[in-house]
């Protein structure tokens, strides 16, 4: 009985944790694009066709990670990778984006830990939990 205890204690731990993901009742928004500006009628200059594209922030991402996957990922709760740990990250990011989302949205169980589906946050979208993998995953890389 007394090793079964860490075990029970773990899965009370992710229980917690899910279920406190799934009360959120809140979505996550985009936050409002700025409004566009008048085209300038000059040629762009080499220095700037040959700069580097710039990516585009991912806000969306940002606030669902904040309000549903930090409160297991910003402390590797269960194995949850932590932003930021290429190490960690790097054998997930391997495996594509399209496994990352799958597991993200459907749960997964591996030798590391538990990803319940959808983070616990069962009212995400499909759309909002890709980008709180794709804000993770850029923070990680």
């Amino acid at each position: 009985m007394k090793r079964l205890a860490p075990v029970a204690h773990a899965a009370a731990l992710l229980l917690a944790f899910s279920l406190a993901a799934c009360s959120k009742q809140e979505s996550a928004t985009p936050a409002a694009a700025p409004a566009p500006t008048a085209a300038t009628t000059t040629a762009p200059t080499a220095e700037v066709a040959s700069a580097p594209p710039v990516q585009a922030a991912n806000d969306e991402g940002k606030a669902v990670y904040n309000k549903t996957c930090a409160l297991c990922h910003a402390a590797g709760v269960a194995g949850a990778p932590k932003p930021g740990d290429k190490a960690d990250w790097a054998p997930r990011i391997a495996q594509g984006n399209d496994t990352l989302y799958k597991h993200a949205i459907e749960g997964f169980t591996g030798s590391k830990g538990a990803m319940p589906a959808r983070g616990g946050g069962a009212s995400l979208s499909d759309e909002q939990v890709k980008a709180a993998v794709d804000h993770m995953v850029a923070q990680s890389r």
